[in-house]
């Protein structure tokens, strides 16, 4: 294991944080009820872009039908990279250091429940790949609110900017790359389900 204090953490990333979450802390209270909010509902909206990318797939030949299962295997495959991750960094969430700023989020995630890298960020960046695969026209209503989801993880104060970059990167990436890898040797599998079969059993003798 790797053991993440916070002496380790990127001055850039440190910075950042401490400027956003100071402006979370200035914004009215509906804006931080919405941030609240909104760092769930995202990964929710994302995934119902995703069943929209994928429903035409499935009636649209064996290639399309094998990427529609593929992409959402890859994102779960995504997440648990990220959790792997987690318990060989064992970085300390931001949250947990003393700070007089305001932290949005309701609680801080436990103690064994690492920040680096950020799991909503590469769930939100694995589902935005998925969906830009499935239906590339769907890009300009997923990338921004992936953007906007690993965002808001260090706006509520649970995460440093690079858990959440790191996040979005290896979503984005088991994602472009496993999915149609996996696709591949799936659409030809269905291709030979699909095949008829050429001739019948063979008749007896005395038939």
């Amino acid at each position: 294991m790797i053991n993440a204090g916070l002496s380790s953490i990127p001055p850039f990333s440190d910075g950042l944080y401490h400027d956003v979450v100071s402006f979370a802390d200035g914004t009215p209270e509906p804006v931080q009820w919405f941030a609240a909010h909104f760092t769930e509902w995202s990964i929710v909206l994302l995934g119902l872009l995703l069943v929209a990318a994928a429903l035409p797939k499935l009636g649209a030949g064996p290639r399309n039908l094998a990427l529609a299962v593929a992409a959402p295997a890859t994102v779960v495959l995504a997440y648990g990279g990220s959790e792997l991750l987690k318990t060989v960094v064992d970085q300390d969430r931001p949250c947990r250091v003393p700070t007089d700023l305001l932290i949005i989020a309701e609680r801080c995630p436990p103690v064994g429940d690492w920040s680096f890298p950020s799991n909503h960020s590469t769930i939100a960046g694995a589902l935005a790949t998925a969906i830009v695969l499935l239906s590339p026209r769907l890009a300009w209503y997923a990338v921004p609110l992936a953007v906007l989801a690993a965002f808001s993880r260090v706006f509520v104060g649970v995460h440093y900017p690079h858990d959440v970059l790191a996040g979005l990167l290896l979503g984005a990436l088991v994602t472009g790359v496993g999915a149609p890898l996996l696709a591949r040797p799936a659409a030809e599998l269905l291709r030979r389900l699909a095949r008829p079969v050429k001739g019948g059993p063979a008749r007896s003798a005395g038939a």
